[in-house]
């Protein structure tokens, strides 16, 4: 799959199907475009699907800087010129919503439409700072399995958690977070917990806008994604059942049918 050179950093993405509309996939801290292989397999057969790594994760280049909020944003917005899929559908889920909302309000004219999972327009809350910055730490320095624990609990809700039928699928997901670049990880989750607050963006955001929300997310809860439905005006939101922070791997068909609902009704 190609990679290309932008804004500085040299980005890994996959580009499925041919439909005359594209979508943008931007994923969380700490996982892949893998995030996405099922929204991308239900949807390729109707739209050109680009799913990306943002720098330092996945299989994009671990650069030296560059991993706050405002120069992700500067990436995606340089990714959809270069490819020259604008105006386009963007999702994003958690961190990759920090992206999706700051394109919609700043690059309107890249965007059709704005999908924001799992996610928030808040500075991250004081009482997991501390606590991520250590994880980034340990993770850096002792490997990402001695810090998988917690990190899984956090990204999951608790039916993937406990389901017995779902063991291999959950060995699968740590050993992706086990896979992941040290420095790259570490640097990614800084640029997380160090980010701005975008809520006084949000009104400026005129897209049509679904939010969906796991109603197990302990890491940007329901509460936050009501916040950002009040804020997006006609904005829509869905709260799925049983998901928790990651609900494209959770809930895929949930999800599905509420991406699918949203782009029918356009």
């Amino acid at each position: 799959m190609p990679r290309i050179r932008v804004n500085g950093a040299e980005l890994y993405y996959e580009e499925h199907g041919n439909g005359s509309e594209t979508i943008f996939f931007s994923h969380g801290l700490l996982w892949s475009c893998r995030m996405f292989d099922k929204q991308v397999a239900s949807l390729r057969d109707r739209y050109r699907c680009i799913a990306f790594d943002h720098r330092g994760q996945g299989q994009s280049e671990v650069t030296h800087d560059g991993y706050d909020m405002e120069t992700l944003y500067e990436d995606a917005a340089a990714l959809i010129e270069v490819l020259g899929h604008g105006p386009c559908h963007f999702l994003g889920l958690s961190m990759g919503g920090f992206v999706g909302m700051r394109l919609a309000a700043r690059r309107p004219e890249l965007l059709k439409s704005l999908l924001l999972l799992d996610t928030s327009a808040d500075p991250e809350a004081g009482e997991h700072k501390s606590q991520y910055k250590q994880l980034a730490f340990i993770g850096r320095w002792a490997g990402m399995s001695v810090v998988s624990g917690p990190v899984m609990k956090t990204m999951f809700g608790q039916k993937f958690l406990q389901d017995p039928t779902r063991s291999e699928q959950r060995r699968e997901w740590r050993q992706r977070l086990i896979n992941n670049n040290r420095i790259g990880s570490a640097r990614a989750t800084l640029g997380v917990v160090n980010r701005q607050s975008a809520y006084d963006e949000l009104e400026k955001i005129h897209v049509p806008t679904l939010i969906i929300v796991g109603d197990q997310d302990v890491a940007t809860p329901p509460d936050n994604a009501q916040r950002l439905h009040s804020k997006i005006a006609g904005s829509q939101l869905v709260i799925i059942p049983d998901a928790g922070h990651t609900s494209t791997v959770e809930e895929p068909e949930a999800v599905n049918n509420a991406i699918s609902t949203f782009l029918a009704n356009l």
